[in-house]
Formats: C-alpha cells, sequence, structure tokens
C-alpha cells in the first residue's frame, strides 16, 4: 500500500481570494515504511507574499522571484503522488482547497477529496477534547519537531509521516502478528491464530493532575446529566 504524506505553504488561507501554493513537501510510505523517496519544491506564486505568510514560512517575494510557476511543476507533482495513492494531510481540507485550485487554474486533473487522509480527524476521534495540532501531537508522542521554528513543507511532511505512525498504532502496525512455526512456515498470527495486544504488569501512572481532575469534574457538572463522561 502506497501512501504520501504531504503538506503545503501558501500566501494566505483561501484560493478563491488570490492566495497561493509558495511550496509543497511530501514523503513516500509503503505499507506504513518510509521509503526514502521525497518530493520537495518551491513556487513562485505570482504574487506578492503577505507579511503575516512571510512570517510564518520565512518566504520572501524574493526568494521566491526565480521559482518554477504551478503550472511548470504540476506534471512532476502528479507523477510523484500518482494516480491512486493516499495523501496524509494534517487538517486535510485546506491542503486539497489550495491543490485542486492550482491545478484547476492550470487545467490539470484535480485530486479525488477521498484519497485524502486527514491525521487532524484522526487526532480528534482517538484523543477527544486534547489539542490536535502538530506540534501538540509531537508533544504527546515525544517525536523531536526542534528544528520546527519555521513552517517548512519538507520537514513538516517528515514530522506528519511520524505522526500518523503513532496514531494507527506506532511505527510497526504489523508487530507481532507473524510468527514462523516449528515447520518454517510463516502464519499471519500466532499459533494459536489468536493474537491480542495484553495489559500492561505495571499500569503507567496518570498524568493528570489534581487541578486538571478537579477542573474537569467542574466542567462534566455544568454540562449535566447529558454529559457523555456520566453515562
Amino acid at each position: 500500500m502506497r501512501e504520501i504524506v504531504l503538506d503545503t505553504e501558501t500566501t494566505g488561507f483561501d484560493p478563491s481570494e488570490g492566495d497561493r501554493i509558495v511550496e509543497i513537501g511530501a514523503v513516500e510510505l509503503l505499507n506504513h515504511v518510509p521509503t526514502g523517496r521525497t518530493y520537495h519544491q518551491y513556487i513562485n506564486p505570482e504574487r506578492s507574499m503577505p507579511r503575516e505568510a512571510f512570517e510564518v514560512h520565512g518566504l520572501g517575494d524574493e526568494f521566491l522571484a526565480d521559482k518554477p510557476k504551478f503550472i511548470e511543476i504540476a506534471d512532476a507533482f502528479l507523477e510523484f503522488v500518482g494516480p491512486e495513492a493516499k495523501l496524509v494531510i494534517h487538517n486535510a481540507s485546506f491542503d486539497m482547497k489550495f491543490l485542486n485550485a492550482e491545478l484547476g487554474w492550470v487545467k490539470k486533473p484535480l485530486i479525488a477529496n477521498e484519497r485524502a487522509i486527514d491525521t487532524l480527524l484522526i487526532a480528534r476521534r482517538k484523543f477527544p477534547g486534547s489539542p490536535a495540532s502538530l506540534d501538540a501531537l509531537c508533544r504527546r508522542f515525544g517525536i523531536d519537531n526542534s528544528s520546527r521554528t519555521l513552517h517548512g513543507a519538507l520537514l513538516d511532511s517528515e514530522i506528519l509521516a511520524e505522526v500518523y505512525l503513532e496514531l494507527i498504532g506506532g511505527r510497526q502496525p504489523g508487530f507481532g502478528l507473524n510468527f514462523e512455526g516449528d515447520n518454517g512456515q510463516k502464519s499471519a498470527l500466532g499459533p494459536s491464530d489468536d493474537w491480542r495486544p495484553k495489559p500492561r504488569a505495571v499500569p503507567l501512572p496518570s498524568r493528570l493532575t489534581d487541578e486538571e481532575a478537579a477542573a474537569h469534574a467542574a466542567f462534566v457538572e455544568k454540562m449535566g446529566d447529558s454529559a457523555i463522561w456520566r453515562r
């Protein structure tokens, strides 16, 4: 299974108002394992870079002036992502909106929204009520993002690939599921064909402080009997 972990940087928030992509970064995964193949491209947005965007991305007009326009890199980008690979994106609706706007403007095939896997939605479902930004997830999973002083598409894609693998069950999602029996034949499961993760011998200590527990209890109390935590 081929997946592409992808990130874009843009001049703003809405392509319908003239905002454009200025950088694309992508990392290839095969069966949830990074292959080492990446795609990275700076793009001339054909417009001035707003001050707010410059402060976030560190990409100014002078730097982007000699970079190729999107129409010049569209075919190479589409070739890298391919026609079927899933696109793993944090806040996928934002990046897909920009990618398809750019592709539409240069009359290239659009990318079906169904191909996107949104890690933001996965994180919110898995950790309801907790911060789900890329930085917050790095802290949760102990992923080093100290080099992320500015937003950069390729660096963010590499970090997101690590976060994604943790969100779906760790760096080895199939770990423990391959067993070689006495006859040398490999089985998809163990000898009993009933592999299950076992409880920890010693439960992890709670990270919840007394103050946080009290604040949560007060919050639930305000919600009344319909609160999901009372069910």
